[in-house]
This record gives structure tokens, sequence and C-alpha cells, in this order.
């Protein structure tokens, strides 16, 4: 054999093994698989005592044996390949990556040098692997090993179509790997295929039906899949033992969801035994006492809560909620108020809210955010009400250079443009400190005919009216406020449960 000449690529099974992710495959040795080939390949003088080399993890001995050999043989792809995987044995992957590197550019689909760059790539868990994963299945259509690979590693990307179909190709491969049927389900869930994702999580609890989070989230899947009774099929080894709060609140919903309210209620009563300082399950329990007209039950559950957390601003949201639906409506906007009071940052309009500085509760630097961006746009209405916005969060008072300053950006922002809602809204709180009612009022009607689910401009509506002295129309605001904040609650709750999926750790 001529060394330096072009070497015929062996023929290869394709199954290479995956660490630290998951085990896909049964553990092999990469350096021994590397080796089958090499030797069966290495007749020539030269080759030879590099392959045993290899073959008897002499590592070291095989690099030195290497050197000169690819210093007379620069353009040989197997010899760079035997040098990566002298390398691997040695644990050296940085210098064993860039051997493989070596040989495909001398070789872009020289498969051996394929195969240990994608091991390294993967394990490390970095994108690069994903297009030599890619090159391996324009090679290998067929190869389970490594659509399973591009799967995980797109999973990890956050393209779950893309890993969606390189999971179905290796479903056989993957059938018995719960971190596998964990992180396809998880992507079903994140394209809102429910019925798929549930189907993928089933299998994910048959191989260890032990696990009571994958109950769980399998439970939750099933109620967004609307099948409450397989919801309670799956919760029910959970609920027979000791049954933590998050699934007693799971199998609540899906009793309820199938017409047994008794057990609903009673469920969530010893959720909230379990865990008295979790809000949610308060105002789960007001939902589902406004939906049988049980609202006093539901006031005096909330009373409870309020007993447990007294400052937790939804507590007096969900009760205010109640007090509307029993007509007490002073008892209501008291409540609401008081929300208001405890949580101020509920008075910010949504894309206010949206800011990261917002969320980290830092409004001097998204004030300098804002205030840089304006600096360049000056004429930008969404930037100009969202100064007006948080300089009233921060404080700013009537009569002082901040507040003045927040109320011309709102101004302008609702006369750049007039189809800005969230600007309308800030405008009519800033007329409310001024005493300046009746144009508080204009401003929340026209915010209200652009959003009509406006909650805080709805919210606004009310406080303006009665401020003006005419209260006619606030009982049926307060009404069509609670049912706006009942609603946004259910929607919440819809979405927590999405989000108890989608945001479970990567397996």
């Amino acid at each position: 054999m001529n060394v330096g000449g072009e070497i015929e690529d062996p023929a290869m099974t394709g199954m290479y093994p995956i660490r630290k992710i998951w085990p896909l495959l049964a553990p092999v040795s990469f350096v021994f698989f590397l080796l089958s080939w090499t030797l069966a390949q290495t007749a020539g003088e030269r080759l030879a005592p590099i392959a045993s080399a290899l073959q008897n993890k002499e590592f070291a001995k095989a690099l030195e044996l290497l050197h000169p050999a690819l210093q007379e043989f620069p353009g040989n792809a197997q010899l760079w390949a035997m040098q990566g995987a002298a390398y691997v044995g040695e644990g050296h992957k940085k210098e064993a990556l860039a051997s493989f590197q070596s040989a495909l550019k001398i070789s872009p689909d020289y498969i051996p040098a394929l195969e240990g760059a994608i091991q390294i790539d993967f394990e490390g868990g970095t994108p690069a692997a994903i297009p030599l994963i890619e090159r391996m299945l324009r090679l290998r259509p067929a190869d389970l090993t490594s659509h399973a690979m591009l799967a995980v590693l797109q999973y990890q990307q956050g393209k779950c179509a893309a890993a969606v179909t390189h999971f179905e190709k290796a479903e056989a491969l993957l059938a018995s790997q719960l971190g596998a049927q964990h992180a396809y389900g998880i992507c079903l869930v994140k394209l809102k295929q429910f019925d798929r994702a549930a189907t993928v999580f089933q299998r994910a609890v048959a191989l260890d039906p032990s696990d009571s989070r994958e109950r769980q989230l399998l439970a939750a899947i099933q109620l967004m899949a609307h099948k409450p009774q397989d919801a309670l099929a799956t919760l029910g080894p959970s609920l027979q033992s000791s049954p933590d709060a998050q699934t007693l609140e799971l199998a609540s919903t899906a009793y309820e969801d199938v017409q047994d309210t008794d057990q609903a209620v009673s469920t969530l009563r010893q959720a909230i035994l379990l865990d008295p300082q979790n809000v949610n399950l308060y105002w789960d329990f007001a939902i589902l006492s406004a939906a049988h007209q049980s609202f006093q039950v539901g006031i005096d559950v909330i009373n409870d809560g309020i007993g447990q957390q007294p400052k937790a601003a939804p507590l007096y949201l969900a009760r205010g909620v109640l007090y509307v639906q029993l007509g007490q409506y002073d008892k209501a906007q008291s409540d609401f108020e008081k929300a208001y009071e405890l949580d101020p940052s509920q008075s910010l309009t949504s894309a206010a809210l949206g800011l990261e500085a917002v969320q980290a509760n830092d409004l001097n630097r998204a004030l300098a955010t804002v205030q840089e961006k304006l600096t360049r746009t000056p004429n930008d209405a969404p930037l100009l009400y969202l100064q007006a916005d948080i300089l009233s969060q921060k404080g700013a008072v009537p009569g002082n250079p901040e507040f003045q300053l927040a109320m011309s950006s709102a101004k302008k922002a609702v006369l750049l443009q007039p189809t800005l809602a969230d600007a309308r809204d800030v405008l009519a709180k800033l007329y409310l400190q001024t005493g300046q009612s009746q144009e508080a009022v204009e401003q929340c009607r026209k915010a209200l005919e652009i959003n009509p689910k406006d909650q805080a401009a709805l919210y606004r509506l009310i406080q303006a009216l009665q401020r003006t002295g005419d209260k006619t129309e606030v009982p049926e605001l307060l009404k069509r406020f609670a049912l706006l904040r009942e609603q946004a609650k259910k929607d919440e709750r819809q979405r927590y449960r999405y989000k108890l999926v989608e945001d479970e750790p990567q397996p």
C-alpha cells in the first residue's frame, strides 16, 4: 500500500457512542471502534506499528510514530484520523478535534474523521456538531444514531420543529431512553401538538412508573389536550400514595372538567392545606367557587389565604372578583385598590412590563435605556409612552419635573399614535393624579374602544367616574372588570401548565 496515496474508506456500521447527555447506544470504546477499521486497513509497514500501538492503547507511542508519518504524508486523511484517535485515548480532546478537522479538510466525507469530530462536539453539547451530523446523514440517510444525535442538539438549540423530525426517525433507537422521550415530548408541547406529546410522555412514564414528576407533566399535557379522564388515570398512583400540592391541583382541575365538583373542591382544599402559601391555589378556588355560584365560600377560603399572606396582591384581586359577583361593589373596589397598592407594578402597561429591567425591578436602568433610545428617535411614540409609564411608576408627582416630563411624553405619544391604547392608559393615570377626572374618563373610553379587554383602562375608568360623582356605570364596569380578571386568571392557569412542561430543565 502506498501510504501517501488514496486509501479506500472502510465499511462502517455507523454506530458510535454517545456519552454524557444520555446513553443512546450500548457502551462501546470510541478508540477501540476506530481501531477496528484502522487495523483492517493497515497492511503497509508504516501504518501497522501505529495501528498496533493504538490497539494496545499505547497512545503516547502511537503519537510518537504519527508525528514523522504526518510530516512525510501531510495529505493523508487516515493518518490525521489515527492521530485524533490517539489524542482521544490520551484525553486531549482539543488536539483530537483539531486532528479530525485536518482529516476532514483533506477528505470532507471521510467517515472515521466525521465520527470522531461529531463525538467530541456532541459530548460538548456544541452546535458545531450539527453540520457534521447533517453531512453524515447525506452519506447515510438511514443512520438512526445520527438522527438521534441531531434531534438532541436541535432540541438544545430550541429548534423543535426540526428536532421532532429526527426524533421520529430515531424512534426505534430512543424508545427505551427516558431522557430522549422527555425531550421529544417537550418539543411536541412547544409545537402545541398535545395529543402526540401525551403519547410520548406515556412512554416516558412507562419507562419509570415511580417518577411522580413525569406523571405530573403527562397529566398537565392531557388536560391541555382536553382529556381529563386520562389525566386522572395518570395521577391515580400518585393520588393513592402521598400526593403533593401540585398533583392535587392538577387532579382538582381534572375532576372539575369531568363535572365531579365535590371531588374537585375536596382535592383543592387538600392542596391548600399542604401548601397554604401557594397563592395560585386560592385563585383556583375562587374560580371554582364563581363557576358554581358559591361566592361566599370562595371569599371565606380567600380570607384564609390573606391570613397566611396579608400582602399578596393577587388574593385581594381574587376576593374583589367574588365581591362583584355578590353585588358588594364597595368591598370589591376596596380590594382592587388594595391590590394595586400592594403591587404598584400592576399599573404599568403591558409593554413596560416586557422590559427586562422592569422585570428585574430596576426602573432606573429601564428609564436610562428608553431615554438613550429617545435621543436617536425623539418622535418614537412607544418609547415616549414607556418613558411616561416608567416615570409614573418611579413615583413622579404633580409639580415636579419628572411628572411634567411624563405628562408631556404621554400627550406626545397619543398625538403621534392615537391608536396606542397603552399611551392613553398612562395619560389617564396622570390625569387622575392631577384631579382632571373628566379628561381621564375620555382617555379611558378611547383606550377601551381600541382594546375592549384593557383592564388598566377599565379600572381607571371606574376610578375616574367615581371622582366625577357619576357612579351609574360603576356596577356594570366592575362586573366587566371582574370577568376580565377571572378570564385572565384562567388563561394564566393554562399558560402555567404549558410552561410547567416547556420550562423543564434539559435532560
